[in-house]
């Protein structure tokens, strides 16, 4: 399992925590450090089943600065992904990929199917 975060976000301090306590091992990945190729992001995408949108860091500072709210629906699914390739501050932290199961966020009503 990969568990994609920013070391300094509380709420990926929160969901490395959960995943402790829950027993669950993981490899961690800085996403400041190492940001997710669009190859990965593309990949992750489509597992997921979730909307492009939801892979988007909509509270960053990065996201809000560049206005991202206007500019994504005007751009395409490949065009999202080379942006979102660019700088791991972009990307909804943090990030778990587990086989076909690909999470954004920490909800722990969502995370709970990592357990089974």
């Amino acid at each position: 399992m990969l568990f994609v975060c920013y070391p300094k976000c509380t709420t990926c301090q929160k969901a490395r925590k959960w995943l402790e306590e829950q027993g669950i091992s993981y490899e961690e990945r800085n996403i400041k450090t190492e940001n997710p190729r669009k190859e990965e992001l593309k990949e992750w995408y489509q597992k997921s089943g979730l909307p492009l949108k939801r892979f988007f860091n909509t509270s960053g500072m990065l996201y809000k600065e560049m206005k991202l709210k206007d500019k994504l629906p005007d751009m395409s699914e490949e065009e999202q992904l080379e942006l979102l390739a660019t700088d791991g501050m972009l990307v909804k932290r943090p990030l778990i990929v587990a086989g076909d199961i690909v999470l954004t966020g920490f909800k722990v009503s969502e995370w709970e199917k990592l357990r089974s």
